[in-house]
């Protein structure tokens, strides 16, 4: 990876030590370098300047040593040094805690009272035995320690906290981790860049989701957290970033009637609104697809339980019906009225729905209720990413009207479309014909 991706940067800023070299370099990654290459003294970070290319690498950073603005310089921190924390038997710990798990203050490494030691800045100098700080030189598998400044005790260990590991809970829709790499090694591309890859996730459309920097993150409720990548060639892929042990919330707002959309319902109706037996999620008979309830833990994906897990109309599920792939589910509203069916109910304006037979122009302006291509696929809902991710979102074209999953021309293509909810079919124009009177649109 990158030689800076080791490093916290900060814009702005110098640090006042005595204890630095300096160097001309061309760009910041010859001075990290520089600082990696640094044999005078453990360099903890460095310095930049951009006018005059200067290179100052530091033995100490913001924890041990006095910072002020100074603008045109870039002040680069080795991460190592400033985590607080231990990772697996701390021997990468650096550091400053300087007392035993007892509360001893700890004897300097460098010194032989009141303990002679075996384990010396000298003997070992890529161990970080600097000052009295806790150390693992030894690989101990109890974690870091040192000498102590009680002349009845030789050594003890120190009380260094574990660092959280970098993981995530459900599918990642609330990680908001640093990982700024892909499974397979590409860099991500920051969020608010359209280089090399043009996009619709920007920060400003998706104020909810922490696109900040190029962290992955997971904005559409996708398998789990992803990035546009810095190759011109991979548009986008997955990062590896473990689940969490700890097992996740429990969500304190599930329902056993249906409010909005029913994302949050969990109740046990199994059966759809024409009255077939729901297929249980965790099968792929009769029906083949991916909601699996392993690979989505938090959509409760429970038996052959009607649910929403991907942002539909309303809780559906796949039938047990070979003919019929899925439908949607009759759900009990939770002001106490039973779902009216989807030819009669209103739509989210409270209007009724609008019966257009035809479009005028390109379509533009047609807000019917039209959910079928030319031919017959039924139409994926705008809100949603499965079987298709798209960005033809409601954030992002709010003036299209792409509600429910009615037919719309967001784009100005050449008439209304759709995507289609067959997941070997992106999409299609929908089965809709001009009207004889054509306006110009």
């Amino acid at each position: 990876g990158d030689i800076l991706d080791d490093y916290l940067r900060t814009d702005g800023v110098w640090i006042l030590t005595r204890n630095k070299k300096s160097y001309i370099t061309n760009s910041e990654r010859e001075c990290a370098e520089k600082c990696e290459d640094e044999r005078s003294f453990n360099c903890r970070a460095f310095l930049f300047t951009r006018l005059k290319e200067q290179c100052l690498t530091l033995a100490e950073n913001s924890k041990t040593a006095l910072m002020f603005n100074s603008t045109d310089t870039v002040f680069y921190e080795k991460k190592i040094y400033l985590l607080q924390c231990k990772r697996g038997n701390g021997k990468d710990y650096r550091g400053t805690e300087a007392k035993t798990q007892r509360g001893v203050p700890c004897q300097k490494w460098a010194d032989k009272v009141p303990h002679k030691p075996n384990f010396t800045p000298e003997k070992h100098p890529r161990a970080g035995l600097e000052e009295n700080y806790c150390r693992n030189p030894d690989m101990d598998e109890n974690g870091p320690w040192c000498y102590t400044t009680d002349p009845t005790t030789r050594f003890d260990y120190c009380n260094i906290p574990e660092c959280e590991m970098e993981c995530m809970q459900c599918n990642g829709e609330d990680y908001h981790g640093k990982v700024s790499r892909t499974e397979s090694g590409f860099q991500c591309q920051h969020w608010d860049a359209q280089e090399p890859h043009m996009h619709g996730f920007l920060p400003e459309n998706f104020p909810e989701q922490d696109l900040k920097m190029n962290f992955c993150r997971n904005p559409d409720g996708d398998l789990r957290p992803w990035c546009f990548t810095t190759s011109p060639t991979k548009r986008w892929e997955y990062c590896d970033i473990p689940r969490c042990t700890t097992h996740p919330p429990v969500s304190g707002s599930s329902s056993q009637c249906l409010s909005g959309s029913g994302g949050d319902y969990r109740g046990r109706i199994s059966v759809t609104e024409s009255g077939s037996t729901c297929q249980h999620w965790n099968t792929q008979f009769p029906h083949r697809h991916g909601w699996i309830p392993d690979s989505y833990p938090c959509k409760g994906l429970e038996e052959n339980y009607c649910r929403n897990p991907d942002g539909e109309k309303r809780p559906w599920c796949y039938t047990v019906n070979r003919a019929v792939r899925w439908e949607y589910c009759a759900i009990p509203h939770c002001g106490g009225t039973e779902q009216q069916s989807a030819g009669t109910s209103t739509d989210v304006l409270g209007q009724s729905p609008v019966s257009e037979e035809c479009y005028r122009g390109k379509g533009l302006s047609y807000r019917g209720t039209a959910s079928f291509t030319v031919s017959g696929k039924e139409c994926q809902a705008w809100s949603s990413m499965f079987p298709h991710r798209h960005e033809k979102t409601p954030d992002k074209f709010p003036n299209a009207d792409l509600r429910e999953n009615y037919c719309r021309n967001p784009d100005a293509d050449e008439r209304p479309w759709c995507f289609t909810t067959d997941p070997s079919v992106l999409w299609e124009y929908c089965s809709l014909k001009r009207c004889d009177h054509q306006i110009q649109e």
